[in-house]
């Protein structure tokens, strides 16, 4: 009878490469690891990371964490890969990487993704054909950008794969992806489920790009085992399945047990997101609401805001001002900070649909100029950028009574307080704040126990996995709900004039 069922799932983010190991039997995390990603930004909005670093942090942190966790890799029986998504990884027919990977961040592609959704038909027209509206992250306005800027690169693509697929491909040796990564690449019909191939061939009819796409294959299906001389290299069992894997908002979803209708996932990251499962493809009309699929085999209808611990981080290194000091300030300063708002695009937006917005401050008099007031209006300022997304998804539908709050924000206990309360929901933290990790390993687990016949489904697994914090709960208080309505109003209408 075993008594371990070791997992490793791996999280390949912007900023770097998290592991952790489960025990599946047990539901316990046994240990985890980290290692750090340098970002390549030049003008124009150029945000690029060299792959050969994802390959390095991939390894120390899976070390890292083998080590924390006193596990031998030999007894891991799978490997789950969360990615970054929208990412272009372009390779040559040899499996050699062409150029520095383009990143979801990256604004470089503007032009050419508005010439893309001008050709679809517009917003209109990108949803009926696709389901999704395109943006400038996503993938396809990376392919015209890099045909148009580097024609000697593009004659040589034999692969083009999304983060999470690359690594899957260095660990296996096999191009695949699954439907949610594949749901933002901009050239995937979320409905059917399907590569759009013509939209490749419009960009280049010689069919290049359409030989160049990865397989598709299902959330619970496995890509394939270990290159020998890559388990050899991680001294990870040869044996391990490596599964599907996915987008680290789908493995966020499992990560914290959004498998099904009901609950919504809040990720408080460098980025803003809120997701909730949906059993069908009920495209909203709103271009910002981006009907994914999920990578447990349904849909994740989610809204997604460029400016966040981005955003909260700029304020405390103008002020020089630690977590501790700047979590302190924003308690200090009342609901709606005294009148002053931020409008915190310092990235173009998102949601709302601004992506030519810079930041501004507003209201401010000589009274109202504070730290604190500025603190508050940044954390208050991105809050609501998240509670105008969550108004897009309950406009389509979506129905819950609590958030799941992940990502490095949601550690602070005053900014649970001002989700809560912004959102008139309550909020709850789960145990393990690294969900995309934690739901890459659960779909490993989910993987090879349908590869095994044995009878673990998804939902078994997460209920096993996922726990939530009692002591994270916090609930809207009435009074800050009032007070919350009013500045979210105020930020409405500044919004309005831009």
């Amino acid at each position: 009878m075993a008594t371990q069922q070791l997992f490793l799932g791996i999280d390949c983010g912007t900023q770097g490469t998290k592991a952790i190991i489960l025990d599946a039997f047990s539901g316990q995390v046994l240990g985890q690891g980290a290692a750090a990603h340098k970002l390549i930004s030049g003008a124009n909005g150029r945000r690029e990371q060299d792959t050969a670093q994802w390959l390095e942090a991939f390894s120390l942190s899976t070390r890292r964490a083998l080590l924390a966790a006193d596990a031998d890799g030999q007894d891991i029986l799978g490997i789950g890969v969360s990615g970054q998504q929208h990412g272009l990884v372009l390779l040559d027919d040899q499996g050699q990487v062409l150029r520095p990977a383009k990143l979801w961040c990256d604004t470089e592609t503007t032009a050419q993704n508005d010439r893309l959704l001008n050709h679809l038909g517009g917003e209109k027209g990108s949803l009926e054909r696709l389901g999704v509206v395109i943006a400038p992250g996503y993938t396809v306005s990376k392919l015209l950008w890099t045909q148009e800027q580097h024609p000697d690169v593009f004659a040589r693509i034999a692969h083009i794969l999304l983060p999470h697929d690359y690594l899957n491909f260095w660990l296996t040796g096999r191009s695949c992806s699954e439907y949610g990564d594949a749901s933002g690449t901009g050239y995937f019909n979320v409905r059917t489920r399907q590569w759009d191939v013509q939209l490749l061939r419009d960009i280049d009819p010689s069919g290049r790009l359409h030989a160049a796409l990865p397989e598709l294959i299902d959330a619970h299906q496995a890509v394939g085992t270990l290159l020998p001389g890559i388990a050899e290299h991680l001294g990870i069992n040869p044996q391990a399945l490596v599964s599907s894997g996915g987008g680290d908002n789908m493995m966020g979803a499992i990560g914290t047990g959004n498998i099904t209708p009901g609950a919504i996932t809040m990720s408080l990251g460098s980025s803003g997101t809120v997701y909730a499962y949906a059993e069908q493809p009920n495209v909203s009309a709103d271009a910002a609401v981006a009907t994914f699929c999920s990578s447990s085999g349904g849909w994740l209808p989610l809204i997604c805001t460029m400016n966040l611990t981005n955003a909260t981080g700029a304020i405390r290194e103008l002020f020089d001002l630690d977590i501790e000091h700047f979590n302190a300030l924003v308690a200090q300063a009342p609901i709606g900070a005294e009148g002053v708002s931020m409008l915190p695009f310092l990235n173009g937006e998102r949601v709302p649909a601004l992506p030519h917005a810079t930041g501004s401050v507003l209201g401010l008099t000589m009274t109202n100029l504070t730290r604190a007031n500025l603190c508050r209006a940044v954390v208050e300022g991105t809050t609501f950028g998240l509670r105008y997304g969550l108004d897009l998804l309950r406009h389509n539908g979506l129905q819950s009574q609590r958030i799941c709050l992940i990502g490095g924000g949601a550690r602070s206990a005053v900014w649970r307080q001002i989700v809560a309360d912004t959102m008139n929901m309550t909020v709850v933290c789960p145990e393990q704040s690294e969900a995309a990790a934690l739901g890459a390993a659960i779909q490993a687990a989910w993987c090879k126990s349908r590869a095994t016949g044995h009878e673990d489904s998804l939902a078994d697994l997460c209920e096993r996995c996922v726990k939530f914090d009692p002591a994270s709960e916090t609930l809207p208080i009435a009074q800050n709900v009032a007070a919350s309505r009013l500045a979210y109003e105020r930020y409405r209408q500044h919004v309005a004039t831009l």
